[in-house]
């Protein structure tokens, strides 16, 4: 899967959003200051070649549909994010943002939570 720009991700973001639509309806999701309509097609275009959408022609316009689902990007974005910068280690990732104060106990809690919930599955 390629890496999108955080143009293409912040298009992408509103595709899912809304789950397809038009230019016009991603143009007014999308918050200020807001790309020029021609710049959010060609982003839309160009994730189209990437496979991230497919067109369908209605009328003189095109609907673009997401053919991939929020959760799988997510899921082989952060892969690649913890593998480039934490060295695969989602334990290194966590003692980040521990050190950087930027997750609290109760937050740290929840997840362990969360993981001994799901391995008792």
């Amino acid at each position: 899967m390629e890496k999108l720009t955080q143009q293409e991700e912040e298009a992408m973001q509103v595709i899912w959003e809304t789950g397809g639509g038009f230019i016009k309806d991603f143009l007014e999701k999308l918050p200020e200051p807001k790309p020029p309509y021609t710049t959010l097609a060609s982003t839309v275009k160009n994730l189209e070649k990437k496979s991230f959408v497919r067109s369908e022609k209605m009328g003189n316009s095109y609907r673009y549909l997401p053919l991939l689902k929020e959760e799988d990007y997510k899921k082989k974005f952060m892969k690649g994010f913890v593998g480039d910068y934490f060295k695969n280690s989602y334990k290194e990732l966590v003692a980040f943002f521990a050190k950087e104060k930027q997750i609290s106990a109760e937050e740290l809690k929840e997840i362990i939570n969360m993981i001994e919930n799901k391995k008792s599955k």
